[in-house]
């Protein structure tokens, strides 16, 4: 039985860079939106054109650059809008207008001081209206995580009707639980008219933490886009990250779902995309940190020197990652220190080893990390001391 593809939708050029501090100029967004071609995400969000001549631009000039994905410009459902993510868009190969609204109690009471029957309305006639320029129309009911499931389907079933060929199921506030969310998306699947004929995107937040497994439990559950960004860039606590969803999928073959990214460019592409913005990856961050296959514990590094798998569920080469660190510090054991020692050049005896090891002890506890010239200076002291060199 053959795999399903989930669709990758990367918004790091929109929701990304809404970031404070993170602004890209044009010259930057062109050169990520060819990475991120190269790189095999479906669809680009490019940017939000109304919101200045800047955003318009880049749009524009992505939408002439893009060989093979969609390319995506934001819209709220406002008819000017809907114009301007048209006319941006206008040389795209495959241009989309994605135009949505607030559904949860707080956005149409605080927001639209509105009905829901007045939401309805405004959602569908955006979605139709934004018809008239593309056939791709993606609609996002903002907020969809606190609205209630009987009335977001509502929406979703107006914006179907309308023409909607992507439905986006966003938890803005990083607010839902991964069954929550899950159980949101299974329910629009069985009491949205006409859902069969629509894709249904998942767009989740990390306030708690949470992007990435109901992205997952949202995919698990029929969805078959996930939005996503490098290195989970975003509002706030950042969006679900895109190396962690495509990675999951790889390592877990068993849900039968697969996706269209080269993952050898993942560690480069995170890397290209925190040099532009000026935000660094945090070390432990999953799949592109650099501590994501750095091993300083004893125990760790001696089992990853016998074989990877025991500590390592993805080679660092599927990502890009030239191999695995083996990190010296205090924690470090024996096998470690001779590990890196022979990489190095020196072969060491049993006895040798332990004298080495004495010394390294003691030079590492004033140290967080013992580098290469650290260990020829432990080699020097330990024939000065040890006498058992040659």
């Amino acid at each position: 039985m053959g795999t399903e593809k989930v669709e990758i939708f990367d918004t790091t050029l929109r929701d990304g860079e809404q970031v404070p501090g993170c602004k890209l100029n044009t010259s930057q967004k062109l050169k990520i939106a060819a990475r991120l071609d190269e790189l095999g995400v479906d669809v680009i969000e490019a940017g939000f054109p109304i919101s200045s001549p800047g955003d318009f631009k880049s749009v524009s000039e992505i939408s002439k650059l893009v060989k093979n994905a969609t390319v995506c410009g934001l819209t709220r459902a406002v008819r000017k809008d809907i114009e301007v993510a048209a006319e941006a868009l206008k040389f795209a190969k495959k241009p989309r207008i994605h135009t949505g609204i607030g559904t949860s109690p707080m956005h149409i009471k605080y927001k639209f001081n509105a009905t829901e029957d007045q939401i309805i309305e405004r959602a569908f006639d955006a979605v139709r209206y934004a018809k008239t320029f593309v056939e791709d129309v993606e609609f996002y009911a903002e907020d969809a995580g606190r609205t209630r499931n009987e009335y977001l389907a509502k929406v979703c079933t107006a914006a179907v009707k309308a023409g909607a060929t992507v439905l986006n199921i966003p938890d803005t506030t990083g607010y839902c639980l991964p069954e929550e969310y899950g159980q949101k998306i299974k329910y629009l699947k069985e009491n949205v008219k006409g859902i069969e004929n629509v894709r249904i995107s998942c767009h989740c937040h990390n306030d708690l933490g949470m992007a990435t497994a109901n992205a997952i439990a949202g995919v698990m559950n029929g969805a078959r886009q996930i939005e996503c960004t490098i290195n989970g860039v975003g509002e706030r606590a950042g969006n679900t990250s895109l190396e962690e969803v495509v990675m999951i999928l790889r390592q877990h073959p068993g849900l039968n779902l697969h996706t269209d990214i080269n993952p050898k460019f993942l560690f480069d592409t995170s890397n290209m995309v925190a040099q532009e913005m000026g935000i660094f990856v945090q070390p432990n961050k999953a799949i592109v940190g650099t501590n994501a296959f750095a091993h300083s514990s004893g125990i760790h590094q001696d089992g990853i020197i016998k074989n990877r798998e025991t500590y390592e569920i993805i080679n660092p080469l599927d990502v890009g990652v030239t191999e695995s660190a083996i990190v010296l510090t205090a924690r470090s054991g024996r096998a470690a220190l001779a590990y890196r020692a022979k990489k190095m050049g020196y072969e060491l005896t049993k006895l040798e080893l332990d004298s080495v090891y004495t010394e390294f002890l003691n030079f590492a506890d004033n140290r967080k990390e013992v580098g290469d010239l650290d260990i020829h200076t432990i080699m020097e002291i330990t024939k000065k001391n040890h006498r058992i060199f040659a």
